[in-house]
């Protein structure tokens, strides 16, 4: 009875780590993505600004 006590209590961890990895592993995704579209804005802002500045000084 103690043995299957045991198992149960190891399985219901390991299940709740795996569901706090994968939500951790989730919102990694999200922050990624917001991280990536705010890199693509900022390339495409400053490479305007560097193309007009040059069109300025010519």
């Amino acid at each position: 009875m103690r043995a299957l006590l045991w198992v149960v209590g190891v399985v219901a961890g390991v299940l709740i780590l795996l569901g706090l990895v994968l939500e951790a592993v989730r919102w990694l995704a999200i922050i990624g993505l917001i991280a990536l579209v705010a890199v693509i804005v900022l390339a495409v802002v400053k490479g305007r600004q560097a193309i007009n500045h040059q069109m300025r000084q010519r």
